[in-house]
């Protein structure tokens, strides 16, 4: 007697995707034929053609795929989804170069505003958010969602959650940065610092974010590790914060249901509060408790050493959510907010210096017993770094909170070398860090392909950071000093055209320590690329002398 094949069916992610995208792009073509302006019209067109794209990609991959779906195990081991992992590293990588060449772009404007080419796509004002969001979001939300992908499932010892579901994060995310930065350079924004993408790309966002924390919190559930690693609080606490955050800054009206333009719901004070509520903590929660939790992970498992304190990592993570929350006032001293709540965001920003610098030295005497290898391991060494840089940026934040050194700081360049020596130093070297030990295993290679590369890249971009943030505090302070200077008859000393034109040669400065970080990145991105196609480079080794017969 024959036996039954397997029935092939979809899956209800399957049918139900496909049939979601299918209408998606139906109705994005009424939008685009409607729109009542040209960027919407671009926007619903590209939403339409990755629709259909989409669901001819989860019709392809029904067809090829086998009946039953990728099993949990396989002779007893976790069988790991590492294709959404692979992807968004990919990503990552290829945003961070874009990211720093537009970066380069805008500081070469600021030096030579002929560089602005008098066009409105290329203008300082269209080109500076979208470095800002290639960087923090594209770049490092890239890398945060890579990293997150796979800790969670080598910590819980358990594939993924989901099928469909995590693939869905890492293309939706990424079609929402292109959404966003095309948006940019169309004069698509809400003029509000790292959240000025309109409401049709934060209600996407929205959509995949609630799907990126399901598959985050349905992953650590069914886990067969009963102890939940540190690492994976601090991504917790991140991927829930953010969607908070996200909700309360962009509630917004829009004109005209098939019209890029929205009005937000908050208005005058209370817009500047939710913003710098927001603004603040995605520089608490995106730049500091997720990429924290790469720390948590990526240094004890380069350095092969455990975690140094257990007890500190959860004093760190507590204390550092509870603080972090209410320090987003200070970005409002001597304005129209009440004093009452500036001292209030003051004070905490000064407590949260205790909290940081517990978890910098938590990662920095990780390292115990193992210093040794920082003299052979560049990956290790751009991961201590950062943490060092994290160090250093965590205890000049609070102090630039206190409120007689923030009349001289604000609105000036020094704020802009510190948020530079966080982001490079801090959230930059711990990404590469963590890309040049994620490419190795994800592609199952012996190692990386050139360490001296890493040496190289390593050297080129801490040399940039050093020229950029030095020249960026030191213009900031001439500033704050010629903007506050008075001569004896109580007048202004400076007029503002001279001001600018002291910061010239530190803008020119800024401007080479950023090409220089460039520079590095495309280093990495040769290394990784290489270590991808031939693995770990063959070194010539010496023949060895043979005993004489």
């Amino acid at each position: 007697m024959s036996q039954p094949s397997d029935s092939k069916s979809m899956t209800v992610g399957e049918s139900g995707l496909a049939l979601t995208f299918a209408a998606t792009a139906f109705l994005c073509m009424i939008g685009a034929a409607k729109a009542v302006d040209a960027p919407f019209a671009f926007h619903a067109s590209l939403a339409s053609a990755a629709s259909v794209a989409a669901v001819f990609v989860i019709l392809n991959r029904y067809f090829d795929r086998p009946a039953a779906l990728p099993p949990q195990e396989i002779n007893g081991r976790p069988n790991y989804n590492f294709g959404p992992v692979k992807f968004s590293a990919m990503m990552g990588l290829f945003w961070g170069i874009a990211g720093f060449a537009v970066g380069l772009i805008i500081a070469s404007q600021l030096a030579w505003p002929a560089l602005n080419f008098d066009l409105p796509w290329t203008s300082f004002g269209r080109m500076r958010p979208l470095h800002t969001s290639a960087v923090i979001f594209a770049f490092g939300g890239n890398v945060l969602i890579a990293t997150s992908f796979y800790v969670v499932q080598k910590t819980c010892r358990v594939r993924l959650a989901g099928d469909l579901a995590p693939w869905f994060v890492v293309v939706g995310y990424n079609f929402f940065i292109l959404i966003a930065g095309t948006g940019y350079l169309l004069g698509v924004t809400q003029s509000k610092e790292y959240a000025e993408p309109e409401w049709y790309a934060d209600l996407w966002l929205t959509i995949v974010w609630v799907t990126y924390l399901l598959v985050f919190l349905v992953t650590i559930i069914k886990r067969r590790e009963p102890h939940i690693f540190v690492a994976n609080w601090f991504y917790l606490a991140f991927i829930l914060t953010i969607a908070v955050l996200h909700l309360g800054n962009n509630p917004a009206l829009p004109v005209s249901i098939v019209g890029s333009k929205s009005y937000i719901a908050w208005g005058g004070v209370q817009d500047a509060m939710f913003q710098w509520w927001y603004g603040h903590n995605a520089v608490g929660f995106f730049l500091t408790a997720g990429f924290l939790a790469i720390m948590y992970y990526f240094i004890p498992k380069r350095a092969e050493r455990p975690v140094y304190s257990y007890r500190l990592s959860i004093v760190h993570f507590w204390s550092l959510i509870f603080l972090y929350i209410w320090a987003g006032p200070h970005h409002l001293h001597y304005t129209a907010l009440p004093d009452w709540a500036q001292t209030l965001g003051m004070t905490f920003s000064i407590m949260l210096w205790m909290p940081s610098w517990g978890g910098m030295i938590n990662g920095l005497m990780t390292l115990s017993g193992a210093w040794d290898k920082l003299r052979t391991d560049p990956v290790l060494r751009m991961l201590v770094v950062s943490v060092a840089f994290y160090g250093m940026s965590t205890f000049e934040g609070p102090m630039m909170s206190i409120k007689v050194v923030n009349s001289l700081s604000h609105y000036t360049d020094w704020t802009i070398g510190h948020v530079h020596s966080g982001a490079l130093g801090w959230v930059g070297f711990v990404s590469f860090g963590a890309l040049y030990c994620l490419v190795p295993w994800l592609w199952n290679r012996k190692g990386l392909y050139s360490l001296k590369l890493v040496n190289w890249h390593f050297w080129t971009a801490t040399l940039g950071i050093v020229l950029y943030i030095s020249a960026m505090w030191v213009s900031g302070i001439l500033q704050g000093l010629m903007w506050r200077s008075y001569t004896s008859l109580g007048f202004l000393e400076y007029s503002f055209i001279e001001t600018v034109e002291a910061m010239h040669p530190f803008y020119i400065i800024r401007a080479a320590g950023g090409a220089l970080f460039l520079i590095g990145s495309l280093i990495m991105a040769y290394n990784l690329w290489m270590t991808v196609r031939v693995g770990e480079a063959e070194v010539a080794s010496p023949l060895a002398l043979q005993p004489a017969e």
